[in-house]
């Protein structure tokens, strides 16, 4: 990695924009999959747990592919490690459009899998972290992560919009498209400086090590998991919860004044509004992670998304009720990530912050697997998915739990490396 470019003072910079636009044209393409539900399992007949299984593969593979491109990163440099995570992330979205059987879609989604780890929150996370000033890191990974919640207000419409007028296959090629493009923007990923001085004498084994033998990893590692069960539960499966279970939208009403005629655009609708509401709610969190301890902060969140589940399953499923939880839960979507990040950044140093990060973000992808199938299997199961919705209330109550024993300081190092 190149020591050659030092951190800049402003909070604005080259390296955060560039970062920005990729995890925005990532996300928005990732946040799209759940809208595919329905279309594909109704044109080969498919049991809703075929294409669910497809999707937690790909997150299980995201999450596997996570401390994977970390490593690569620190190791040979964050630049070659987004060019592999875009070439996997275009080619399994042109192997998917050709598949017509569930296994061709579950064997390619580990390459899409890969492709989202390698552009997505642990890469850029790592580079925008050490590009910023300790001072304006928690907000420069806000900012990054508010990106990928934008990515998300778009993707769900635009794939809605793309499928009115196309078949599923080629909105995966035009996708696959959008991903290439985005290899102009990589040399705009100038790496900085890797870390404080005091952190270059120990080597990758030395800081794994220490982690994971500090039950503060591991307690972060295990809160993590609920927040990947609900994110890919949702994303997944809440378009379809909503197209089937959701009461009509009443003509002449402010939705249908808009044009949102149907449930099953309440359903994209409501996947772009949680992602409009967590831009400003993961600002909100990066800004509060300079003020107050991370680890408060993350149990408040949790708290509030189980009290916002809850009510909503306990209250008739109806348009208005979509858009309150879907502003609710936005609000708090991805605003864990920043402050995780930045917990882990705090606790055990910048200079692999990329592969710490991606081993505890495999917890949050052990969740989104668990989530999504467990929906699809759930959903055949039993007719819908008020069950499994209740199973992701109790994991995130155990979340708030669990964050507050965090020691939320730097780990003392080893005398001999002092």
């Amino acid at each position: 990695m190149s020591n050659s470019v030092s951190r800049s003072s402003s909070l604005i910079t080259p390296v955060l924009v560039t970062g920005c636009l990729i995890t925005l044209v990532s996300f928005a393409i990732r946040a799209s999959f759940g809208v595919f539900q329905i279309p594909i399992a109704e044109e080969f007949g498919w049991a809703r747990a075929e294409f669910s299984l497809a999707l937690a593969i790909q997150n299980l593979a995201w999450g596997i592919g996570q401390p994977i491109f970390g490593a690569i990163a620190e190791k040979i440099g964050e630049r070659k490690a987004v060019v592999m995570g875009i070439g996997l992330y275009a080619l399994g979205l042109v192997l998917s459009s050709m598949s017509v059987t569930p296994i061709g879609h579950q064997t390619w989604n580990w390459l899409i899998g890969f492709g989202i780890a390698g552009t997505g929150f642990g890469v850029i996370l790592a580079i925008v972290g050490r590009a910023a000033s300790p001072e304006h890191r928690s907000m420069a990974m806000a900012i990054a992560t508010a990106s990928g919640s934008a990515g998300q207000v778009i993707g769900a419409p635009i794939a809605e919009g793309l499928l009115s007028v196309m078949a599923w296959p080629s909105v995966f090629l035009i996708f696959a498209g959008a991903m290439l493009a985005l290899l102009f923007l990589v040399p705009g990923l100038k790496a900085p400086q890797p870390a404080e001085t005091t952190e270059i004498d120990e080597s990758m084994g030395q800081i794994l090590g220490r982690a994971l033998r500090d039950p503060s990893f591991t307690l972060i590692f295990l809160g993590f998991f609920s927040c990947g069960y609900q994110l890919g539960f949702i994303t997944s499966h809440f378009p379809a919860l909503v197209t089937e279970m959701c009461g009509p939208i009443a003509p002449g009403s402010l939705l249908h004044g808009l044009g949102v005629t149907s449930t099953s655009a309440l359903g994209a609708v409501a996947i772009s509004l949680i992602g409009l509401a967590n831009v400003a709610g993961t600002l909100l969190a990066g800004w509060a992670g300079n003020h107050f301890p991370k680890k408060y902060l993350l149990a408040g969140i949790y708290t509030g998304r189980t009290l916002f589940s809850a009510l909503f399953i306990l209250f008739p499923i109806t348009p208005e009720t979509v858009l309150l939880f879907s502003v609710g839960m936005g609000s708090l979507w991805l605003a864990t990530v920043p402050l995780t990040s930045g917990l882990v950044g705090l606790i055990y140093g910048m200079r692999y912050m990329g592969t710490l990060y991606g081993l505890v973000f495999f917890s949050h992808q052990l969740g989104s697997f668990l989530g999504i199938w467990l929906g699809g299997r759930m959903y055949d199961a039993f007719g819908d998915y008020t069950l499994v919705w209740w199973v992701g209330i109790g994991i995130g109550a155990f979340s708030a739990i669990v964050h507050l024993p965090v020691r939320e300081r730097p780990l003392p190092r080893p005398a001999a490396a002092a």
